[in-house]
């Protein structure tokens, strides 16, 4: 029968996984590192892993394919959910931290000991990466930083990921379109409670915080908003 269905470019896709997550039939799954379509019958065409794409290596097609068959697919995602074969790197996770429980002798340790702790609470954090429809995006505090900030400034983790959900790129270096798109769907779909960015001083990075707040204006979502220049000798630029 003619139907749509999902066709991959193996040349474009770079294996990060998320489609294999999105996909709520497991008709996809990594082999030796590129996206593959498992078999016709598991891919209803509905294409919930065109988004999540960071390549644009999904499309949808019409074919000449067997229909889908809702019960093998069943018996697929049982399968999956016993062993993921996801990349590790693009695995969703949810990181929690807890204060230090043996008190410092002075205040002096206990300071420098916080700062050394990791704020982390969210993985993966590269942009390319995230799934915009990741679970720990709502309702949270969103701090995106260019990627070169955590190196230029020391006390990163304490001044700005603490109690945030982090997201990083380089408005440079990646590609700028699909950043804005990503964090367009970031900012459709969740409760955010506040946006973070954080930059460096050099112009290039300014990219970063302009997307930010053009996907606000086309979300029709003005959140509490806040950004920061870091210099290139690790300080805060007034």
């Amino acid at each position: 029968m003619v139907r749509k269905i999902v066709k991959i470019d193996e040349e474009k896709c770079n294996g990060c996984g998320l489609c294999v997550s999105a996909c709520h039939e497991g008709a996809i799954e990594l082999v030796n590192g590129k996206a593959k379509l498992v078999s016709e019958e598991y891919c209803d065409g509905l294409g919930n892993c065109l988004p999540v794409c960071p390549t644009g290596a999904i499309e949808i097609i019409e074919a000449e394919v067997k229909p889908f068959n809702e019960e093998l697919a069943l018996q697929r995602i049982k399968k999956t959910n016993e062993v993921s074969c996801m990349c590790p790197g693009s695995q969703e996770k949810v990181i929690t931290r807890k204060d230090t429980a043996s008190p410092a002798p002075n205040t002096q340790q206990v300071q420098e000991a916080a700062s050394e702790q990791s704020q982390l609470i969210n993985w993966p954090v590269q942009l390319n990466l995230v799934n915009p429809y990741a679970k720990f995006l709502e309702g949270s505090h969103l701090l995106i930083a260019a990627d070169c900030v955590a190196y230029a400034y020391a006390s990163f983790h304490r001044d700005f990921m603490k109690e945030r959900v982090t997201l990083i790129g380089c408005p440079k270096l990646d590609n700028i379109d699909y950043y804005y798109e990503k964090i367009l769907e970031i900012i459709k779909n969740h409760n955010l409670k506040s946006i973070t960015v954080v930059k460096m001083e050099v112009p290039c990075c300014n990219g970063i915080a302009s997307i930010v707040k053009k996907a606000m204006l086309e979300a029709q979502k003005i959140l509490p908003y806040s950004e920061v220049t870091i210099t290139t000798d690790g300080g805060i630029k007034e």
